[in-house]
């Protein structure tokens, strides 16, 4: 090696050396070298929705309208719920009515659980109850809900509902939806027996105009059982009714 090289070779030594001198100065001791890009996780922003899945008349015989809707408020793991849903008559009287405040949090990837309050608040005696149950999405994406009730009467009920969006086309769904009611004991005041109290069914076809507007039509089975269907002998109403249903579904 020339003089002139070995005087080269030296020189580069010395700047890498100066400079890593020179970089762990400027690094506190302990310090977090590593850089990242990334964005924070958004997971703690307050968000809202709301949903309202039948807002609807229903005809054949005599004419109904009915509500079924939910919102609710919170983050990505603690929310509260409202739902709501009811039947109007034709005479003005209200039957049905449930409202429900409900505490929300995940358990699973698909499912949440649900604890609260829910009152029966219609033309009839009302009724209050704990609530405890589970929402979210089943195997073949299956929207669920299953609830169980305790009443300030000692009473026991449960309450499953099910629904599927049928894609037909982007815009035009076919929606089946089921909802079962189940109690311990009867209760007169309400029109309510023991057992498996009323089921109400519908198949509706809705064309969402934009993703957050949708009429539809449809029809609905309402059938009372038991102790229920009796009640409802004794007050002159039908036990099994098949309704042409139209009306609106929306979100936000």
């Amino acid at each position: 090696m020339t003089k002139m090289a070995r005087c080269t070779f030296s020189a580069l030594i010395a700047v890498a050396i100066s400079g890593n001198v020179a970089i762990a100065q400027a690094v506190p001791t302990g310090a977090d070298t590593t850089m990242s890009d990334e964005p924070p996780v958004h997971d703690t922003g307050i968000f809202i929705h709301g949903l309202l899945d039948q807002f609807e008349g229903r005809t054949s015989g005599r004419s109904d309208f009915r509500w079924d809707g939910q919102a609710w408020l919170g983050t990505d793991y603690n929310k509260l719920w409202l739902k709501s849903e009811g039947v109007v008559h034709g005479d003005g009287s209200v039957a049905d009515g449930r409202d429900e405040l409900l505490y929300d949090r995940p358990i699973t990837t698909y499912f949440n659980l649900q604890a609260g309050l829910r009152s029966d608040l219609d033309s009839k005696r009302p009724r209050h109850w704990a609530a405890f149950g589970i929402q979210g999405l089943a195997p073949l994406f299956f929207d669920l809900e299953a609830t169980g009730y305790v009443s300030d009467q000692g009473h026991f009920a449960g309450r499953v509902q099910a629904s599927y969006d049928l894609l037909i086309t982007q815009r035009l769904i076919l929606q089946p939806e089921a909802e079962l009611n189940i109690y311990s004991k009867a209760d007169p005041a309400r029109d309510i027996g023991a057992g498996i109290a009323d089921i109400d069914t519908g198949l509706r076809l809705r064309y969402e105009i934009s993703r957050k507007f949708a009429p539809y039509i449809g029809v609905a089975y309402e059938g009372k059982f038991g102790q229920t269907a009796n009640f409802a002998r004794n007050a002159g109403d039908s036990t099994s009714d098949v309704r042409f249903v139209f009306g609106i579904r929306s979100w936000f």
